[in-house]
């Protein structure tokens, strides 16, 4: 039988691996403080999108200022502002280049929502800088990258949460506790699913970027290339020089979520198969747009994810979800906090928050809806009146998944894993895919 777990401990400390980094991560004089109205002064990396929910997301948190709104790209600027103004008297001020940021000692934290391929070495800059972080997921473009952040977020005691924010919905939290006391039995299978249709991206052209466009900046800590006409804004997420595929963009919140409730850390096998299947020969896009990853965790558990960028359909007509399987039952989680228990006769048991998040969607363009306050758990982190719902330490594990399906699907081949740490066993091609070149002067260090 599953151990019982004490109701109020559980939501307290139990929800996330590495609650003990978040812990030791209480040094700044401003969380030496307890008052909740104390100021935190926060930077926002990457407008275009993401970042706009973001800010939102932040200046709803009372005593949080926004300074900076930062962007290499211009244009995204004053939409950026315009959004601050709506919510803070504080005037906000515009930069391009982060690095000047972190030179502020004013600036508590930098909340990070760029192209992944800037997440863990701006967040590693930042946090060696003296500031707390919000990345958003997925926390690495690679994993050794992710493995670095977790040390400088213990080596400065910064306290380092990644957007996984399932983390901080009530439901979700609800549910991984009732499944931890056996709500369906001895849970043995997670299949995660995502589900949107992205239409085809064409053949890109090299051509001179936008006159508004750092396209040096953009670019960071990948080598150098010239610029292509369907890359930017959105587009970059398919190609593996920048990007991760929809298995990071959107499948590290369900394999985070599938990991959580049934208290998993690293898989002992991976595998994958999928490609771009459905729109085939029109575009230059290199990520799977149909992928299944299949992570197994020894004899008897495991949890797939399965991923598909070419249409919405999915199972019960939902986008994305998590169905759980126990020894005593099923549940359909809906992927936006609410959950329906089945018996193993198929007949519903209990709804819990079902609805509630109808039209959940997950993609960055937009907010998702989600009932959270993963920025304001973050904030009282800083200020030592919380501990943070998703450090970077199980962050990390959760996206070390995806990128490990990755690997398995660009080598064609299943993987050994190490459980203690994730890495790959006794495949040294695959191995070079742990970590990536990068552009001389920007590799990412402790």
């Amino acid at each position: 039988m599953p151990q019982q777990i004490n109701r109020r401990h559980f939501l307290a400390s139990s929800l996330t691996a590495g609650a003990a980094v978040a812990l030791s991560s209480r040094l700044s004089p401003l969380q030496a403080q307890s008052a909740p109205s104390n100021r935190v002064v926060v930077a926002v990396a990457g407008i275009h999108s993401r970042g706009l929910d973001l800010i939102s997301k932040f200046t709803g948190v009372p005593g949080v200022d926004i300074k900076y709104v930062i962007d290499v790209d211009k244009r995204y600027l004053p939409k950026a502002v315009a959004t601050v103004g709506k919510k803070q008297q504080t005037a906000v001020k515009t930069e391009t280049d982060f690095r000047r940021v972190l030179e502020d000692k004013e600036v508590d934290a930098l909340v990070i929502a760029t192209p992944d391929h800037w997440h863990a070495p701006m967040a590693i800059l930042a946090a060696k800088a003296g500031k707390h972080v919000y990345v958003e997921k997925p926390c690495s473009h690679n994993p050794r990258e992710g493995e670095i952040l977790v040390e400088v977020a213990q080596k400065y005691k910064r306290q380092v949460q990644m957007g996984n924010q399932r983390r901080s919905i009530q439901y979700t939290q609800q549910m991984v506790q009732e499944m931890r006391e056996g709500l369906i039995g001895t849970v043995y299978l997670a299949k995660c699913f995502y589900s949107r249709r992205r239409d085809p991206i064409g053949y890109g052209q090299v051509i001179a970027p936008p006159a508004e466009l750092d396209w040096d900046l953009w670019q960071g800590p990948a080598p150098r290339t010239g610029y292509r006409s369907n890359l930017h804004p959105y587009n970059w997420h398919w190609f593996w020089r920048w990007g991760t595929g929809e298995a990071l963009n959107n499948g590290v919140h369900l394999l985070d979520v599938a990991r959580w409730a049934m208290d998993l850390s690293y898989p002992t096998k991976v595998s994958s198969f999928g490609g771009r299947w459905h729109d085939v020969g029109v575009d230059d896009w290199e990520a799977p747009d149909t992928q299944e990853i299949q992570l197994e965790y020894g004899a008897g558990r495991g949890i797939t994810w399965f991923g598909r960028s070419t249409n919405t359909f999915g199972p019960g007509n939902k986008a994305n979800g998590i169905v759980f399987f126990g020894s005593k039952g099923i549940l359909d989680y809906d992927g936006s906090g609410g959950y329906t228990v089945y018996g193993l006769d198929n007949k519903p048991i209990k709804s819990v928050g079902v609805n509630e998040g109808k039209g959940v969607d997950l993609a960055n363009s937009k907010d998702p809806g989600l009932k959270e306050d993963h920025a304001g758990n973050f904030v009282n982190a800083i200020r030592g009146t919380a501990t943070l719902t998703a450090p970077i330490s199980g962050g990390h594990c959760s996206t070390v998944l995806g990128q490990l399906g990755n690997i398995a699907q660009r080598v064609r081949r299943s993987l050994q894993i190490d459980p203690s740490n994730g890495h790959i066993i006794g495949d040294a091609e695959a191995a070079t895919l742990w970590s990536r070149e990068y552009q001389p002067g920007w590799e990412p260090t402790v």
